[in-house]
């Protein structure tokens, strides 16, 4: 397994309880995350700083419980890249910050190939493998 080490501009501060504690930027979240089936020693809502909670509800779907006024949308930086930060409505923030160990790989087949790359980003959802690659000489 491979982790993304080379984040300045995020940050997993704590997990437990089916949550994850981030931090993007000076902004800190607490989101869901099912993968997360470990018990906490504390609990994480009660987080020094801690800027917004989201909130799963019984009937599907959930909410920001927003602590403190953050922007609506601010940036953060990977590697000279800047990407937009959205809390959804769903939970999700607009980025895959454990998809930078994908894009350093990729960045790196693409700048040794010694050829031309083109690609064609089929999962383009947040967009940010294809910015990756076309900064790295992709035709993307």
């Amino acid at each position: 397994m491979k982790l993304a080490e080379n984040w300045v501009d995020y940050k997993v501060l704590a997990t437990g309880d089916g949550e994850k504690l981030e931090r993007w930027g000076n902004i800190t979240l607490l989101r869901p995350d099912p993968q997360v089936i470990w018990h906490t020693k504390s609990d994480l809502t009660k987080t020094k700083g801690l800027d917004a909670h989201y909130k799963r509800e019984n009937t599907g779907g959930g909410h920001w419980e927003y602590l403190k006024k953050i922007p609506e949308e601010w940036v953060i930086s990977w590697q000279g890249l800047k990407f937009s930060i959205k809390p959804m409505g769903f939970k999700h923030t607009g980025l895959f910050p454990e998809q930078a160990v994908n894009w350093a790989d990729m960045t790196n087949l693409i700048k040794n190939a010694k050829r031309e790359i083109k690609v064609m980003n089929l999962f383009a959802y947040t967009g940010g493998a294809s910015i990756v690659c076309a900064k790295a000489g992709a035709s993307v």
